[in-house]
């Protein structure tokens, strides 16, 4: 089984400082309707309780609605996920993660605290193989002198600049830039390698950050803001100084 990207991270952080105990009785109540509809196959009660969108793994694209719910439901609930969530018990399988809702297992499947499916961070056969092809096609579509990665991050867009973020391997992230009005398929204008990962608490936020001579790239993923933020942010620092900030939207995969 391979499981979502940073965000699981986080999850199997936050588990192993959970001590052990029953769940709350309110909380078995929703947790045993949602075994049930997985028991019964029932997609459509369940696509009633999905907090949209539902994220998968990038490139995979996300689920936006309840009937790409329906669509999709099987090429993510697989046996194996299933059988994982009809064997599990209500009391003793299901943890309780305070205002983040419960947690199957090591964190399979998350509800929150209204019983809502939030995160399903397990990743079946058939998205494993749709992933990879997803890749294959990027890697093609691309300029060759960046056409070579293990793991697409994200694509990122200011109003100047088309941003590109991917794991090399071993966690060393390259990033990769465009004015906004060229193409990927062109030869990017600035490329760093050497990426870092900075993850910021619990609350999923994280950041890409890429140093070159005497400046830093910072690209923010803001999962966690406040009510106007926006999805993502760009800042170019020369020493200490920002010369730079963009808010930045993610580009739809």
């Amino acid at each position: 089984m391979k499981r979502a990207n940073v965000f699981l991270v986080l999850l199997i952080f936050c588990s192993s400082v959970v001590a052990a105990q029953d769940l709350k009785i309110d909380y078995q109540k929703f947790v045993k309707k949602f075994i049930e509809n997985i028991k019964n196959d029932n997609k459509e009660a369940i696509s009633d309780l999905v907090v949209y969108p539902l994220k998968r793994e990038y490139p995979i694209p996300d689920i936006t609605n309840k009937s790409d719910f329906v669509k999709r439901y099987s090429e993510i609930f697989d046996t194996a996920l299933k059988n994982e969530i009809i064997k599990s018990s209500p009391i003793k399988s299901w943890i309780e993660m305070g205002l983040r809702g419960v947690m199957l297992n090591h964190g399979s499947i998350w509800l929150d605290i209204e019983g809502r499916l939030t995160a399903v961070n397990y990743q079946s056969k058939y998205e494993t193989e749709l992933k990879n092809k997803l890749i294959a096609a990027q890697k093609k579509s691309l300029d060759p002198s960046i056409a070579f990665f293990q793991t697409p991050i994200c694509i990122l867009e200011t109003s100047k600049f088309k941003i590109r973020i991917d794991n090399l391997g071993n966690n060393n992230y390259r990033y990769a830039s465009w004015p906004i009005q060229k193409k990927m398929t062109e030869k990017p204008d600035l490329v760093i390698n050497g990426g870092e990962l900075v993850v910021e608490g619990i609350g999923g936020n994280h950041q890409y950050e890429f140093k070159k001579d005497n400046f830093l790239y910072e690209c923010a993923i803001i999962v966690l803001g406040e009510k106007n933020s926006p999805p993502a942010r760009l800042r170019i620092y020369q020493a200490t100084k920002v010369i730079l900030s963009q808010d930045a939207t993610i580009v739809p995969r």
